[in-house]
């Protein structure tokens, strides 16, 4: 995802068609985790009681994720093992983004949206995420023990 906060100033939501980037009709700050753990809190929050997972971008390598949170998470975010990404409210533009070569040398991977908007609420809300997170880290490191 590092082509994603590198560029936060400029880049915007892509269209969940993958066609021409539109804004996101509300500002957001962006939580960066490693792919695994954002995959495992993906299901977590999905699996709740209450379904609560907002929009959530994936880089083309497939090493990270990132959830769309409130603005002005990033202020207080202190998560271990993630990052969270100010947009001061421009949001972030993922436009033409470089497509990455499969390893194969294969069809390029363009970044772009696991969960798109408008298929899950409008943002993640940072206490859940930040509880789905840790149990995520909870369970890949015991899945990671039991070798």
């Amino acid at each position: 995802m590092s082509e994603i906060v590198s560029q936060s100033a400029t880049w915007h939501a892509p269209a969940p068609d993958g066609g021409t980037p539109q804004p996101p009709a509300e500002p957001w700050d962006l939580v960066t985790v490693p792919v695994r753990q954002g995959l495992e809190a993906v299901d977590i929050l999905r699996r709740g009681s209450t379904p609560a997972v907002g929009p959530v971008v994936h880089d083309g390598a497939c090493d990270t994720l990132g959830f769309l949170v409130p603005p002005g998470t990033a202020a207080a975010w202190d998560m271990p093992g993630s990052a969270c990404t100010r947009t001061s409210g421009r949001g972030f533009r993922l436009p033409e983004l470089p497509e990455l070569p499969e390893p194969a040398g294969d069809t390029p991977r363009p970044a772009g949206w696991l969960l798109p908007p408008g298929d899950t609420d409008p943002v993640t809300d940072p206490v859940v995420l930040r509880e789905a997170l840790g149990e995520a880290a909870r369970l890949i490191e015991a899945a990671d023990g039991c070798h």
